[in-house]
């Protein structure tokens, strides 16, 4: 008998595909929300984070005395990562390929509001305004894009089909890559902005990550540069953020995620100009749930059957390699 425990978050539906693993004969499914997770855990083998940006394990890992698989339903992994989990031989998996499109789409979302100045426009229209104006060619700029996983190359493949000549940021230098040609070290980040009109981060956060995108990346951005985040909002110094907008330090920013989550209602981001916010969404297209619970169901069927996991998280650098 296997025993799955799901971690829900109060108030989430669980789809149905959840669910039914219970009738399995071979499966116990245990469903609880973070206080009770201490309780649920003895004898569990395999966890789902429903529940995907808690951080309920790392208190009641110790009762964990048959756990072997833990999948965290969301791309980045860093809510769920600790020391005793990266030294324990449990396999951790992720949403890895679910929020690829979605998260590609949102970032030229982005882009194309500020290339196309549609904010300027839909004001002009709620003042029955008729301003014409010349807007930026996305054909022909430059963008650099930080992190370079499952997401980062569908953002790259989305831009290159549209002419924008795109590079990368990651843990090691190359080039030849297919979707970026070259990648630089993001410990050189500062060093490789002249001339880049996009910087987009969607770099996993770790501890190498974390506060990386600081004021001297933003003095080395050109002028008219937007940085759009739909990353992790920790990995920004948000008062060097704030001040490089409000000195015209860059031109704009997307920001789907932010270090405090919801945004405070009296931070000085909502009242920045050229500045598009959104609440941590950038994934979110209809029907994510299910397919997240899809994509579980299809593991677990590989976890019953004995065959290995198409990716795996490399717990001690904090993403899937």
């Amino acid at each position: 008998m296997t025993v799955l425990t799901i971690l829900n978050a109060p108030g989430t539906q669980i789809p149905d595909q959840l669910t039914d693993l219970g009738r399995r004969e071979d499966v116990e499914l245990r469903i609880v929300e973070a206080e009770e997770l201490g309780s649920a855990l003895p004898g569990t083998d395999v966890l789902l984070l429903w529940d995907f940006f808690s951080r309920a394990l790392r208190s009641e890992f110790g009762h964990a005395d048959s756990l072997k698989w833990i999948h965290a339903a969301a791309a980045g992994v860093d809510s769920l990562i600790f020391d005793e989990l990266s030294a324990s031989e449990v396999v951790v998996t992720n949403a890895r390929g679910i929020f690829d499109r979605p998260i590609a789409e949102f970032v030229l979302n982005y882009i194309l509001l500020h290339a196309k100045n549609s904010l300027r426009s839909l004001e002009d229209q709620r003042n029955s305004q008729w301003n014409r104006r010349s807007t930026k060619n996305l054909a022909g700029s430059q963008a650099m894009i930080v992190g370079t996983g499952s997401i980062g190359r569908e953002i790259a493949r989305v831009l290159n089909a549209l002419d924008v000549n795109v590079s990368g940021a990651g843990s090691h230098a190359r080039t030849g890559d297919a979707d970026f040609g070259t990648v630089i070290d993001s410990a050189q980040l500062s060093s490789h902005l002249s001339g880049v009109d996009w910087v987009i981060n969607i770099a996993p956060l770790t501890d190498k990550t974390k506060n990386f995108i600081d004021a001297e990346v933003f003095a080395a951005m050109e002028p008219s540069a937007y940085f759009v985040n739909v990353g992790r909002g920790e990995a920004v110094v948000t008062p060097d953020l704030v001040d490089a907008l409000e000195t015209g330090q860059i031109s704009g920013a997307g920001l789907d995620v932010f270090d405090e989550e919801p945004l405070p209602a009296g931070h000085p981001l909502w009242q920045t100009d050229n500045v598009i916010i959104t609440p941590h969404m950038s994934g979110d297209t209809d029907g994510w749930r299910l397919r997240l619970a899809d994509q579980f169901v299809d593991l677990f069927e590989k976890y019953m059957a004995g065959e290995t996991f198409p990716h795996t998280v490399d717990k001690a650098a904090g993403y899937v390699r």
